[in-house]
């Protein structure tokens, strides 16, 4: 369908909405803007989720920032990381320009500067930032499975590495802890420890502790410690305009799973944390989740239940989630099919994958008034997209070809001193910054160790102590068997002077004599 009128007949009702709703845009037919049809998202339902797709340059960022404005404008606080550092433009009015007062009046945009509240954090204290630092237990063992990169095998030792030290009352605060721990369980004195609980094979523990090697290298020591961050602190207002908390990324090509596995616990940490609310006029809060992709490349079936689990759930305390990435299809079907917003920007289609990719995204939306839907991506401008959002009813709206509109705050990254200067003047600075020391699984697997060390050498020094004593007895103690064989040679001396005495020769001659005698007499 390409005659405007009927266009605009046919999906202008699919977005007029009782309630609140953020503006998106104007619908477009061809190259031309229907300024009269506008394009709108109602606030009550971004809690059903959302997904921001496209190439490279095709206007993604600057999508999720005029989301980020109209949430905080409408009182809803904002999640976002900020992989490239555009977004700390948020806190400053945009500048006006020729293009951008064109771009606001080809969509009926009274555009005006503005800039809103932001929170600058940063992962452990890389960047610059309010640290967000986690410790290792609460992390799990579950994500940290999934950034380490261990099978099934792995990750059931590791889950049972976590259950012992819960049991035994180790605190695992960084990933030294851990090691110490992976240590202890294959030493003389643990392996007793998990003789009720399985025991851990050497070999699996060499390539669990070769792997957290590798990942300290990557300075994931940072991420993990004291104070841990309270998710709750993301869900701030400043009088009536919501705080948009931006975490910066830097880095994130050479560690890409780190950064998004630990996104995944920031969304998981949130569900623990908030209460059920059920459908309520507004979000909480909505987190946008940028380079999603990385989340679910080679991620194991468990870990893409646990997103799927986690994003279905998280409906209900209030929290809407936004994936962005370049492809839907880089969203599983599980996840993709929770998502009631959509905004596609432009596909490019250079490959045979990327063709089955384009057909496998469109193949995704509900029936719509275009003929080729397919051509239509392809052939989007920068700052235009597909749009289908859910209703108030729950239902998909029309497939909408929409111009968005231009972001009111500044579209570039803010000066340094800027940023440091909010981090400086934060009220959260004062509760984060500083690092705080616990009595951990080390320290304490350290202090067993010196208490079995200290028992053994006093077991050893016991044992001689009585070896010596033993020793003393023995040779004050009078000997018999010497006494015995002094007395047998004094009788032998005693018997022997008397048989070579004179007298004793002269009684025996004499009695043999008469023995003699008698004896012939008899005869």
């Amino acid at each position: 369908m390409t005659d405007a009128a009927a266009l605009s007949e046919a999906v202008g009702p699919g977005y007029r909405f009782e309630g609140s709703a953020l503006e998106l845009g104007v619908l477009m037919a061809d190259a031309e803007t229907l300024t009269e049809t506008p394009i709108r998202v109602p606030l009550g339902m971004l809690n059903r989720h959302g997904l921001v797709a496209g190439a490279t340059g095709t206007g993604k960022t600057k999508t999720l920032q005029l989301l980020a404005e109209q949430l905080s404008a409408a009182g809803v606080p904002v999640f976002a990381a900020d992989i490239k550092g555009d977004l700390s433009g948020l806190a400053a009015p945009g500048e006006s320009s020729e293009k951008l007062t064109a771009r606001a009046a080809s969509v009926g945009q009274t555009w005006q500067a503005r800039g809103f509240p932001v929170e600058y954090f940063a992962l452990g204290g890389e960047g610059t930032g309010i640290p967000v630092r986690v410790t290792v237990e609460a992390f799990g063992p579950t994500l940290l499975s999934k950034v380490l990169g261990l099978n099934e095998t792995q990750e059931s030792s590791l889950g049972l590495v976590f259950h012992y030290a819960e049991k035994a009352g180790l605190k695992l605060i960084g990933l030294d802890d851990l090691r110490s721990v992976l240590q202890w369980l294959v030493s003389a004195e643990g392996k007793a420890d998990l003789k009720d609980l399985g025991g851990l094979s050497s070999a699996t523990t060499g390539v669990i502790l070769r792997t957290l090697i590798a990942f300290s290298d990557q300075g994931a020591d940072e991420f993990f410690g004291e104070p841990a961050f309270a998710v709750t602190d993301f869900i701030r207002n400043d009088g009536d305009v919501g705080i948009i908390s931006l975490l910066e990324l830097p880095n994130l090509q050479d560690r890409p799973a780190i950064f998004s596995t630990f996104l995944m616990w920031l969304l998981a940490e949130l569900f623990r944390a908030l209460p059920e609310v059920g459908d309520i006029d507004k979000p909480k809060l909505v987190f946008f989740f940028d380079e999603a992709h990385l989340l679910f490349n080679d991620a194991s079936d468990a870990f893409l239940d646990q997103i799927s689990t986690t994003v279905r759930l998280i409906r209900s305390k209030g929290v809407g989630v936004f994936f962005v990435t370049q492809k839907p299809t880089d969203v599983p079907d599980d996840v993709l099919g929770q998502l009631g917003s959509r905004v596609q920007h432009q596909l490019r289609v250079a490959t045979p994958n990327d063709a089955k990719a384009l057909k496998a995204s469109v193949n995704t939306y509900p029936t719509s008034s275009y003929d080729d839907l397919g051509a239509v991506i392809q052939t989007l401008g920068i700052g235009e997209a597909i749009v289908t959002v859910m209703n108030e009813r729950g239902a998909p709206t029309p497939v909408a070809w929409t111009r968005l509109r231009a972001p009111e705050s500044l579209m570039a990254p803010v000066e340094a001193a800027a940023m440091e200067a909010a981090v400086a003047g934060s009220p959260l600075a004062a509760k984060y910054t500083a690092a705080v020391e616990v009595e951990s699984a080390a320290d304490q697997l350290e202090v067993r160790k010196d208490a079995a060390a200290a028992a053994e050498k006093a077991e050893a020094e016991e044992k001689a102590a009585e070896k010596a004593e033993a020793k003393a007895a023995k040779k004050s103690a009078p000997k018999k068997s010497s006494g015995s064989r002094s007395r047998s040679r004094d009788d032998d001396s005693v018997v022997e002077t008397v048989v070579k005495s004179t007298a004793f020769r002269q009684a025996a001659r004499t009695a043999a004599r008469e023995l003699v005698r008698g004896i012939f007499k008899r005869r």
